[in-house]
């Protein structure tokens, strides 16, 4: 089984908030010119005419960070090593995260099945600091594999990693575009976890299957 992370273990939006405004709060700290140039918001346009502008690294979310964040020390007279200090403030934050009720308990039933578990993700999240990395055999991300979901490659990547044929791996995710159309054209199963009872979008193939919670897997056919 191979899950996506963000909006699929936990909410992201939040938490990319409180990481930011925490990064923020150091550099108005630490680094005062930076904040005297800039807002939180002028430093998300720069970070995303980067990702514009350098199209080969838009997988590498640290990479964007970390860049914008050099740019930044090298424009207020500050020596690049800020970077480093800032995202690491942010990082430390990104990844304090609030897991959904029915994760851990989840995560348990489907290793006491003895099922191999994965990680197929486009964020960073380092689940060593969250605290669920014992739970999983690889975790392959976009910044490792090249490549964003729904792009092939990051699914070949977990793939090959696992030594197995497409069908015999079944992804969770939340992302209609990027998990289920990926994981889809990959070959592999297909299981969509709505929480929030959204529409399934009519240009996207359905998925095999869908769930409302984590909790609901136990009555699924592949793993019941």
């Amino acid at each position: 089984v191979s899950f996506d992370l963000d909006d699929t273990l936990w909410d992201i939006a939040p938490v990319i908030s409180r990481a930011e405004h925490a990064m923020y709060r150091f550099l108005e700290r630490k680094y005062p010119q930076v904040t005297q140039r800039h807002s939180l918001e002028s430093m998300r346009d720069i970070r995303a005419r980067i990702a514009l502008d350098r199209p080969g690294m838009r997988h590498d979310f640290t990479w964007l960070r970390l860049e914008a964040l050099r740019m930044h020390a090298i424009e207020a007279g500050y020596p690049e090593s800020m970077a480093e200090d800032a995202f690491e403030v942010f990082f430390a934050a990104r990844n304090d995260v609030q897991l959904h009720e029915d994760v851990v308990p989840a995560l348990d039933w489907l290793r006491s099945r003895r099922l191999r578990l994965f990680v197929i993700t486009n964020g960073n999240a380092d689940l060593e600091r969250i605290g669920i990395a014992e739970y999983f055999e690889q975790v392959v991300h976009a910044r490792v594999a090249g490549a964003l979901k729904p792009d092939l490659a990051i699914f070949r990547g977990l793939l090959a990693a696992a030594g197995l044929d497409p069908p015999a791996i079944a992804h969770i995710g939340d992302d209609p575009h990027a998990d289920m159309r990926g994981a889809r054209a990959a070959g592999m199963r297909t299981v969509w976890l709505n929480r929030r009872g959204v529409p399934w979008p009519a240009d996207e193939s359905g998925p095999d299957h869908v769930i409302g919670s984590l909790a609901e897997l136990t009555g699924l056919p592949p793993f019941a």
